[in-house]
């Protein structure tokens, strides 16, 4: 692989490169709506002008509670063009949820949407008043549809008025300050074992990591359907920003309809797709699957979940190239990629290889490299790495290796042809009988049955064995006579026994969270609750 060329000082600088280089290439696509890059640098340099105006310095936070809209990438990319720290709130966040960050983060500005699906706003903008008066003040990021304008806000025309009081020439000198290893972005973990902590990544980890992944995608001025929620990483860097350093279109759209994205497929004639294997799940099983156009597709990419083979082998049909990779958080990028040209195997078992510019290892439990095939702990190292996790100086030390090395908290070994094959979460291992359990393994079984879409598995206590594996599988819909014993039965025949589920409970769909991920958290609740009790294969 070639070494990176001209990673920018800013992640705004590629925006300011592609204004001049070409111009007239659309940048944004949200429904009727779109944008040129000469236009979006435009509009992004207004609203730059508006966050100094309104006392924004280095440093300091801006709050969004937006969807993924043209609104949301202009409020990020200014923020980010002039030191601030831009921090993404989910529109499904409850109350509660919202002022947990918020206390943590004590931003100086946030833009709230007016409201989303009916849900007004209302409530989080008096609680800000209330009790957060860190928060400078509230902007109204859009206009109420269904109900009335928010008060105690000022409208983001009126925000954006304010930029006329700040010069040119004011706005460059605040840029040229920006150091490449400056924060730019707050993201909070989902906190599936604790409260949620922030992450702060560097311009330089959004910049580098998302050179780094078009290196991988290898598609000229992609363009890409962004849905992710703009609250996690994968919006922002994994999409937004991998786009962005390519020059390619954005289209926005407000949240995941698979009938949806199939009609975008066509219409916008899309060249990359990047999603959760939940996604990719439901636009197979939609009734417009088999009229949808993918000519347009060159490359189909999944992360977060491992395929089942039969999965695979239908996008095969839909794109000359498929893509697994593996990435965090903490990384700011995907970090891992299968090959050009990966076979089922690859694609279905592993998450393919380091990339050359970032150094892995795999460390077993007493701090020694593991040898082909041994389980460990998968860790990383490199500057465009989690800066700190604001506020938490001890989880940020822990985080890190006495050697600089980064804790993944995920298990995988080397395979003998150099790739990794993930385990699972050190988190999701349990013991049963003495023994490690890993649920992936058991996950991956389960799939491999022709009758099985998809599978979740966790532990639940057990008084002889301590915890026992509790699966939740996702049939397909012309295989209605599979049984618990038959499932009981088929893991018997190519598992150990202590691996070996109990439990057996068939459903329609796991719940998943946000970004689409299985939430193993509400399955775990789920199945320490007295109705996996009752479900006894």
């Amino acid at each position: 692989m070639t070494p990176l060329e001209n990673v920018h000082t800013r992640i705004s600088d590629y925006l300011d490169q592609y204004a001049k280089q070409t111009p007239n290439h659309e940048a944004v696509v949200f429904g009727d709506q779109r944008l040129t890059y000469a236009e979006l640098k435009a509009q992004v340099h207004h609203c730059a002008k508006a966050l100094m105006a309104k006392g924004v310095n280095n440093g300091d936070r801006v709050a969004v509670l937006c969807t993924p809209r043209t609104e949301y990438w202009i409020t990020f990319l200014a923020t980010a063009s002039i030191g601030a720290v831009w921090l993404g709130l989910n529109p499904k966040y409850r109350l509660q949820e919202i002022c947990y960050v918020l206390e943590d983060a004590k931003p100086k500005l946030l833009l709230v949407m007016a409201e989303f699906e009916g849900w007004s706003y209302q409530e989080t903008v008096n609680a800000v008043q209330q009790d957060y008066p860190f928060v400078e003040q509230v902007i109204a990021l859009t206009e109420s549809v269904s109900s009335e304008p928010l008060t105690g806000t000022i409208s983001f025309d009126e925000f954006l008025s304010l930029a006329d009081s700040i010069s040119d020439q004011t706005l460059a000198q605040r840029r040229t300050n920006i150091d490449r290893m400056d924060p730019a972005l707050l993201v909070y973990t989902s906190g599936s074992t604790g409260k949620p902590k922030g992450a702060l990544l560097s311009h330089y980890g959004l910049c580098f990591g998302a050179s780094v992944q078009n290196q991988h995608y290898r598609v000229k001025q992609p363009r890409l359907i962004c849905n992710f929620p703009t609250n996690h990483v994968g919006c922002v860097a994994d999409t937004c920003c991998v786009i962005l350093v390519a020059g390619g279109t954005l289209v926005f759209q407000e949240r995941f309809d698979p009938a949806l994205v199939l009609a975008t497929i066509s219409k916008e004639r899309l060249s990359l797709f990047m999603g959760v294997p939940t996604m990719l799940l439901m636009l197979l099983e939609h009734p417009d699957f088999e009229q949808t156009d993918f000519s347009s597709l060159e490359l189909i990419g999944w992360g977060g979940a491992a395929l089942p083979v039969p999965i695979i082998k239908r996008l095969q049909k839909l794109a000359p190239r498929l893509m697994n990779a593996y990435g965090m958080t903490e990384t700011a990028a995907n970090t891992t990629h299968t090959s050009e040209g990966a076979d089922l195997m690859e694609l279905s078992e592993t998450i393919g290889r380091p990339s050359p510019h970032m150094p892995c290892r795999i460390m077993n439990a007493e701090g020694q490299t593991c040898a082909v095939g041994e389980h460990g702990e998968l860790q990383f190292k490199g500057e465009n790495l989690l800066l700190e996790y604001l506020n938490r100086p001890e989880a940020t030390r822990a985080v890190y290796t006495d050697d600089g090395w980064l804790h993944t908290g995920d298990l995988g070994y080397w395979r003998d042809n150099g790739t990794i094959s993930l385990v699972g979460r050190m988190s999701d291992m349990f013991k049963s009988g003495g023994y490690n359990v890993y649920p992936r393994e058991i996950e991956d079984c389960l799939e491999s049955h022709p009758a099985i879409e998809m599978a979740a598995v966790v532990s639940v206590p057990d008084d002889r064995f301590q915890e026992v594996g509790a699966v939740y599988v996702m049939t397909s819909s012309n295989h209605q006579s599979l049984d618990k014993k038959m499932l009981k039965a088929f893991c018997a025949s190519k598992l150990a026994n202590y691996k070996v589920p109990k439990y057996f409970t068939f459903v329609d769909v796991l719940p998943t969270l946000p970004i689409g991920k299985v939430d193993k958290v509400a399955l775990k609740q789920r199945a320490s609750s007295k109705y996996i009790c009752k479900t006894i294969a």
